[in-house]
């Protein structure tokens, strides 16, 4: 069989074919280095074999798999010509939650701060440790309290959930979301006092806690975080990520008319599987633009 292409010999010869130049037969060469005990040349009729290859190339080629190579570069090139179509991608960048209110301060860190650095002061100015000798009873007498109303509120507060926001969503979130899914929103990420946990209410109401039908309320599930996003369809929604390791999966399922009738109107609530034991419920605004 001819061969494809042009070799380097270990000896250091070239070996050129005329495969390359779509040649009928192989016409070779072949040198060895002089220091090669047996030196080889073969000298081919170069003059015939170009005379071929221009001949061929001036036969015109009407299939293509005859030369590969040249339908290749005709595909390529017809290809290169046709518009390409590039399709928007959603906006999926993160807007970070810089907005400053009172609810997300923790009033138990300012009420024990407080409390422990007037009582700490009026110690050391009662001592006379430290300068302030005649405030130091006033400093005494509004310190302690501070400090005991300071540890109740950091004893009984909730925390705030995360929440991930997407550019897209918050441009549709002031006209898409209902006034129900702002509230939500905006009591699971503020600080909460008394509460054991958050959207308590409404859990207790849709899991139906030591009732018939419902589930123990040791098992209840728990809000890691909620997240806004854009459906598929260009709607808001609002997606609340649950932990739940005594439940399934149909816990979550057949009560999903019941989270659309909670968080309603204007809503459709759906249900999906998360990692481990994570569950999400999607709440989908009907309004649309």
């Amino acid at each position: 069989m001819p061969m494809k292409a042009a070799a380097v010999m270990g000896g250091g010869g070239i070996v050129l074919c005329s495969r390359r130049f779509n040649l009928p037969s192989c016409s070779c060469l072949v040198s060895l280095k002089p220091q090669l005990a047996n030196p080889i040349a073969i000298q081919p009729n170069f003059s015939s074999a170009f005379t071929n290859q221009r001949s061929l190339l001036a036969k015109p080629h009407h299939n293509d798999h005859h030369n590969p190579r040249l339908g290749f570069v005709l595909r390529a090139a017809e290809s290169t010509q046709s518009p390409s179509v590039t399709e928007g991608t959603a906006d999926k960048s993160i807007v970070p939650d810089a907005e400053f209110s009172l609810a997300k301060v923790s009033f138990g860190v300012i009420g024990l701060g407080f409390g422990v650095t007037l009582l700490s002061y009026g110690f050391g100015a009662y001592f006379n440790i430290l300068p302030g000798s005649e405030w130091s009873a006033l400093m005494l007498t509004y310190g302690f309290p501070l400090a005991i109303i300071g540890m109740a509120l950091k004893y009984a507060e909730l925390k705030p959930v995360p929440c991930l926001t997407y550019s897209d969503a918050y441009k549709l979130r002031e006209k898409c979301a209902t006034p129900i899914l702002k509230q939500v929103r905006n009591d699971v990420t503020r600080y909460r006092y008394g509460d054991e946990q958050h959207l308590e209410e409404a859990l207790k109401r849709i899991f139906q806690y030591g009732m018939g039908g419902g589930i123990p309320r040791r098992s209840a599930p728990v809000l890691q975080m909620i997240r806004e996003e854009v459906t598929e369809d260009g709607k808001y929604c609002l997606v609340l990520v649950f932990e739940a390791k005594a439940l399934q999966f149909s816990d979550f399922e057949q009560r999903q008319a019941k989270f659309t009738s909670f968080f309603g109107p204007g809503i459709t609530a759906e249900v999906l599987k998360g990692e481990k034991d994570l569950y999400e419920v999607r709440l989908i605004s009907n309004t649309t633009l």
